[in-house]
């Protein structure tokens, strides 16, 4: 398959968990991919695996220069860049009266920060394509309420993918948001969780948590000329839950 033959794609936070399960996929439809990560170690090893087409730069997604380094290092390798999955994030599984605001604005830089910079950075290359597709993961949390911090940061990502798609259409440059509940990734399933996410799963209207490549599948329609005509949406992937 070829959906994004031609194209060349960042995807932050691509080292592992649902940035690694991304890259794969864009890398079997024919992309150029540069994955980012702090994990400089599990990143270089995976693109050593992935081969020619993938390139990994070491990245802080909440620094302004790494942002620069990161399209800088996309160029020089494969050209301009046509798609950006801000896929980088965290969460802190903690009650509000017990975050700090060192918690707090760590959260937002990581969460929320990051895709302002990338979104802001990404866009002459983007020019220079003749269009793009920047596509921001957020979480079912950014829909409904969840944990403190992270909710509110995938809040913003929904709103600013929004406000920057009006800004960007007249540059032939989509942006949308991609907002994941409950997926099976090691972390989720692993077995001190294994019980509470079976559990849970029940209270999901098709019985059960999506599989990675799920979620991939709809980032790879959203990267391609597939979803041409959609920006300024918001694509969820959660079972129904959020549709109680």
């Amino acid at each position: 398959m070829n959906r994004l033959s031609e194209k060349v794609a960042i995807i932050t936070g691509a080292a592992q968990g649902m940035g690694e399960t991304h890259a794969r996929l864009f890398l079997e439809e024919g992309a150029k991919v540069v994955l980012t990560d702090l994990n400089e170690e599990k990143g270089q090893a995976l693109v050593d695996e992935l081969g020619e087409n993938a390139i990994f730069v070491k990245q802080n997604v909440a620094s302004e220069e790494d942002w620069s380094n990161v399209i800088e290092k996309a160029e020089e390798a494969f050209g301009p860049v046509n798609v950006l999955v801000n896929n980088a994030g965290i969460t802190m599984a903690k009650n509000m009266m017990d975050i700090t605001l060192e918690d707090y604005r760590r959260i937002v830089d990581i969460n929320q920060v990051s895709v302002f910079l990338g979104m802001k950075a990404v866009v002459p290359s983007m020019k220079k394509a003749g269009g793009g597709s920047i596509v921001n993961i957020s979480s079912m949390n950014g829909l409904v309420a969840g944990a403190v911090a992270y909710t509110d940061t995938k809040f913003a990502v929904r709103g600013m993918t929004k406000a920057a798609a009006i800004n960007l259409a007249p540059m032939g440059i989509r942006v949308n948001s991609v907002h994941p509940g409950v997926i099976a990734t090691p972390m989720v399933v692993q077995e001190d969780t294994k019980a509470a996410v079976e559990a849970f799963s029940k209270q999901i209207p098709l019985k059960r948590v999506a599989e990675p490549k799920e979620v991939s599948n709809m980032v790879l329609f959203l990267a391609s000329d597939e979803s041409s005509y959609s920006t300024g949406s918001e694509f969820v992937i959660d079972g129904g839950i959020t549709a109680q």
